[in-house]
């Protein structure tokens, strides 16, 4: 791949307009249009980890993924420094990488149904294990790929979002550059390839990331496959929200007081010796709030994370831009801050994840998202039955109720649950199934 032809601020759905000028560019109207969508403010009412807050405010979707971005920006710039020292001579436009970088870190969470990573499960077992299995020979039958659905992924549903055109809007979706569209398909290619459960786009969107990857000049790894190389900047995007997920989960879980400060402290400082480690413990030495201390570690644990996946990313960028670099940038770290980085996980799989906080919400929400998928899936395929026909009439317009296929009408269903927050699925659950009457 080339670097010439994979930054491009061509955007998808209105390639032959030529806008005018602006004094910011393409790329940071990505970042802006995206801030002001809904369906980025509808992330700070999606449960990232932990329940949403009562009286101790933990991260949401919204705050993860603008932490996220600003882990991405400087993860893109720094990169950006780098390839213009090594392509000194060049006209290439490195300069914009944060921006693009950062734009894609807001948008990569987007497509996440609520209740955090139960909301996925719920979407598969339905399809894999419950009433939704008997729509899988409907839906082969009639050239559905069934593999979208039983393997449902955010990152895939992102895309969609983001591009498709539902029922009366424009053509192109958001309208987004190619470049910031690419950095957000973690794993290129279609359902019918993936790995553990992980894919990059829907059948519908197959064909507009085959239009960007091959305007990007994107590899094709297989010729008779949709499997595709990642982009380049999708690694700076990983590696931010692998940085900023890892480290604010530990620093949730201490203010949950899942942890105590004594054993947070001594999980962050294992990414630090010599006289970096002295220093620390100097600055520590002037804090006395525990939350502040905590804090102080955490944002020198994402400065050090940074610019040890910088270099990782430029140390191996040949080996990226062929497409043959097959891991995250985190498992590339040096040895000191790679065994800290394990220790956090394995701290967050047995004390954190496992947390009663943390199983309550799965728990509720795995129930609440199968028995509105249920009901939803039911309306759409028998849509004369007069319960139906109300039910359907709480789906918004752009949604395509009377899709010709029974794989459109799933998705149209899928469309609509997994734009839901935590609060409008729990509070539509309760209406339809009589827990909560209006009032009379």
């Amino acid at each position: 791949m080339n670097w010439e032809h994979l930054l491009s601020g061509k955007r998808l759905g209105i390639e032959a307009y030529h806008e005018r000028k602006h004094e910011r560019t393409n790329f940071q109207r990505d970042y802006d249009r995206l801030i002001f969508s809904s369906p980025f403010r509808r992330l700070q009412n999606k449960t990232q980890v932990f329940p949403l807050p009562g009286s101790i405010f933990v991260h949401n979707r919204l705050t993860h993924s603008l932490e996220v971005s600003c882990a991405g920006r400087s993860l893109g710039n720094n990169a950006a420094a780098g390839l213009m020292r090594k392509y000194s001579g060049s006209d290439i436009s490195f300069s914009e990488m944060g921006a693009i970088v950062s734009a894609a870190c807001l948008a990569h969470d987007m497509g996440n149904p609520p209740f955090g990573h139960s909301g996925e499960r719920a979407i598969t077992a339905y399809f894999r294990e419950g009433n939704g299995r008997q729509l899988e020979e409907k839906v082969r039958r009639e050239g559905g790929r069934w593999e979208d659905f039983l393997h449902f992924e955010g990152n895939a549903n992102a895309i969609r979002l983001l591009t498709h055109q539902f029922v009366g809007r424009r053509y192109g979706g958001f309208a987004l550059t190619y470049s910031t569209l690419a950095s957000i398909v973690k794993y290129p290619h279609a359902s019918t390839y993936a790995t553990k459960g992980k894919f990059g786009f829907f059948q519908t969107e197959e064909e507009t990331y085959l239009k960007i990857a091959r305007e990007l000049g994107i590899h094709r790894l297989c010729p008779d496959r949709a499997v595709y190389a990642r982009y380049p900047l999708v690694y700076l995007v990983e590696a931010a929200d692998d940085i900023c997920y890892q480290i604010m989960d530990i620093e949730d879980a201490h203010k949950l007081r899942i942890l105590t400060t004594g054993e947070t402290t001594a999980l962050m400082l294992q990414y630090f010796g010599g006289e970096r480690l002295n220093s620390i413990h100097r600055t520590m030495k002037m804090v006395e709030d525990r939350n502040e201390k905590i804090a102080y570690l955490r944002s020198c644990i994402i400065g050090l994370l940074v610019d040890e996946c910088t270099h990782v990313f430029l140390e191996n960028e040949a080996c990226i831009l062929t497409g043959q670099y097959g891991r995250p940038l985190i498992e590339g770290i040096s040895e000191t801050a790679g065994n800290a980085y394990r220790a956090c996980s394995e701290v967050a799989c047995k004390k954190i994840y496992i947390a009663n906080e943390v199983v309550d919400i799965e728990l509720a929400g795995y129930h609440i998202f199968s028995s509105l998928i249920d009901l939803l899936i039911e309306a759409v395929m028998n849509p004369d039955k007069s319960y139906s026909r109300l039910l359907l009439n709480r789906i918004p317009e752009q949604y395509d109720v009377r899709a010709t296929t029974a794989y459109g009408r799933i998705q149209c269903v899928l469309d609509y649950v997994s734009g839901m927050t935590d609060v409008y699925a729990l509070d539509l659950y309760r209406k339809i199934t009589g827990m909560s009457l209006p009032a009379v």
